[in-house]
């Protein structure tokens, strides 16, 4: 079982007293981040260029697997018309509404393309480039501070790879929501209490499962106040009280806005049969897995199982709490919430502590047996690559 300690960058802000970093250097940038970046960023621009080049290839538009497709379309509408102009009905009937789609993203898209002479999917496709650059430095910064320059790069590495990583190029707010989330979880290492909440808060106005972020906050402020005995700061109460702020503010504006008003933002979700029925939907589909029609679901099941096994994993780290309760908040719902099993991956995306223990192993890999392990990274990026440009490009029934 891995450990760390402080003299390696690793204590967490519950472990010690007073100001983290009071005395010591404050680094704008924790050395390595430029050479992680790099390989991040060359491997996801790699994933959009074959995503172009298909497109080109098979006649369509060049931002049509971007920036035009499934929920990008409703992100799109929301910043061009405002909320309650899109409606479409299911086969099944269901009547799904914009109001599903939080706001932060939208607005955003909306506020660029009014001051620049970009498109609204141009617009889009940079606000969620900016937001995986930012979240990429983030999820170096916490690697680093926790296991040091190895570990962290290989999380970046690992966190590019990913089969579903493809979404980090698309016009979809995982990029934005994993950059807010990140840097208030940095925060809280830092005893950061204000700038933790109000990303949180920010974080919420962007996903449904934004309250993972605000649940670390909450959960961590609790644990400070039994360990200090409630003499903690002013700044703990507040970025307590901000960070659920903006997911609660969506759900009762909905809420309102429908007629019901704790239970409106559940019954409009629903219309994309998300709802939680205590993984009963979860059991349902592994009984009836159609494991050789195509692809997507049996990777999207690996996924899944795999991300389990490395939070039971995580469990047994000696990381900080507030990392452990934003993953348990990100990966509860995508066993116990019912929904299309091909997405549940794609809502792993943001749990970036899971890479924790796999970075571990593999620069212990590195260590022992580099070309081995240069191939297996090899092998990973390549089936990535090839995976992500089939969902962006052909995989029409699979959102």
């Amino acid at each position: 079982m891995s450990t760390f300690s402080p003299q390696h960058g690793a204590a967490s802000a519950l472990e010690r007293p007073g100001p983290p970093l009071e005395g010591r250097e404050r680094r704008t940038w924790p050395p390595g981040v430029q050479r992680a970046l790099v390989l991040f960023g060359g491997v996801r621009l790699a994933g959009a260029v074959l995503v172009v080049v298909v497109n080109l290839l098979t006649g369509r538009s060049i931002l049509k697997g971007l920036a035009h497709s499934w929920d990008s379309v409703w992100y799109l509408h929301i910043a061009t018309h405002g909320y309650g102009t899109r409606v479409h009905i299911t086969n099944s009937g269901a009547v799904q509404t914009d109001w599903a789609f939080f706001p932060l993203y939208p607005g955003l898209i909306r506020a660029l393309d009014r001051i620049s002479l970009l498109t609204p999917g141009v617009a889009a496709l940079l606000i969620a480039w900016t937001a995986t650059a930012l979240a990429a430095v983030g999820v170096y910064a916490i690697g680093h501070r926790l296991y040091g320059r190895a570990v962290a790069t290989a999380m970046v590495a690992l966190w590019a790879a990913l089969p579903h990583s493809v979404v980090l190029t698309l016009a979809y707010t995982e990029p934005l929501f994993i950059a807010l989330a990140v840097w208030c979880l940095y925060a809280l290492l830092d005893e950061r209490w204000l700038t933790a909440g109000a990303l949180a808060a920010l974080a919420g106005l962007t996903r449904p499962n934004g309250y993972a972020a605000a649940a670390a906050v909450l959960g961590v402020a609790a644990l400070e106040v039994v360990r200090r005995r409630g003499r903690v700061p002013l700044g703990l109460w507040a970025g307590a009280l901000a960070a659920p702020l903006g997911w609660t503010a969506y759900l009762l504006l909905v809420g309102h806005r429908t007629g019901a008003l704790l239970r409106g933002y559940f019954q409009v979700q629903s219309a994309w049969e998300s709802r939680f029925d205590g993984g009963l939907g979860t059991l349902r589909f592994l009984a009836t897995v159609p494991l050789t029609d195509g692809v997507i679901y049996p990777v999207a099941l690996v996924v899944v199982a795999v991300g389990v096994h490395l939070f039971v994993r995580l469990c047994r780290e000696r990381v900080p709490p507030a990392l452990l309760l934003y993953t348990a908040a990100l990966l509860l719902p995508v066993v116990l919430v019912s929904g299309p099993f091909e997405s549940k991956p794609r809502f792993l995306l943001p749990a970036f502590p899971l890479l924790i223990p796999a970075a571990q192993a593999l620069v212990h890999r590195w260590r022992t047996d580099p070309d081995a392990t240069r191939r297996l990274c090899g092998y990973l990026t390549a089936f990535s690559l090839l995976y992500g440009t089939y969902l962006a490009t052909f995989a029409n029934h699979s959102p």
